[in-house]
């Protein structure tokens, strides 16, 4: 697992645009980037983790992985996303399947998901905030800020 700093330390995630604008660095990687953003309390990033790094259309991804540096940073909340080198930002049904594992693992050990982004080419991104795609347990979790 990589940490990266530069930019994304110290930055406040109210909003998925701020989240993806952190995320772009990875955006034309020939291969899948998973990352993860572990959060304070007040949704500051703590860090930025390169959790997994895949093949051209795929990454393999687990909770544990996921939720490691979160436990270990004593993070509030987490803000994950991978990279489509396609450019295209559509999340697959794996993709989705993947979310719903992440925010059942996130309800459990009470570091909620805030959102999970898929990032595309050129600044595009999907949230699946904005798009309405969050279980009750972290779209609550997220009504204070927006991520």
């Amino acid at each position: 697992m990589l940490t990266f700093r530069s930019s994304a330390q110290g930055v406040r995630i109210s909003y998925p645009s701020e989240a993806a604008q952190i995320l772009r660095r990875f955006e034309r990687k020939r291969q899948e980037y998973f990352i993860a953003l572990t959060l304070d309390a007040a949704h500051w990033v703590i860090r930025g983790y390169v959790v997994t790094i895949g093949i051209l259309n795929r990454t393999l991804v687990h909770p544990r992985e996921i939720f490691y540096p979160a436990i270990k940073d004593n993070a509030a909340a987490i803000v994950v996303g991978h990279t489509h080198p396609s450019g295209q930002c559509e999340p697959s049904a794996e993709d989705r399947l993947v979310t719903k594992r992440l925010q059942e693992a996130g309800e459990l050990l009470r570091i909620p998901v805030l959102d999970p982004l898929v990032v595309g080419e050129t600044g595009a991104y999907y949230s699946f905030l904005e798009h309405g795609e969050l279980t009750a347990g972290n779209a609550a979790g997220a009504a204070g800020n927006r991520t």
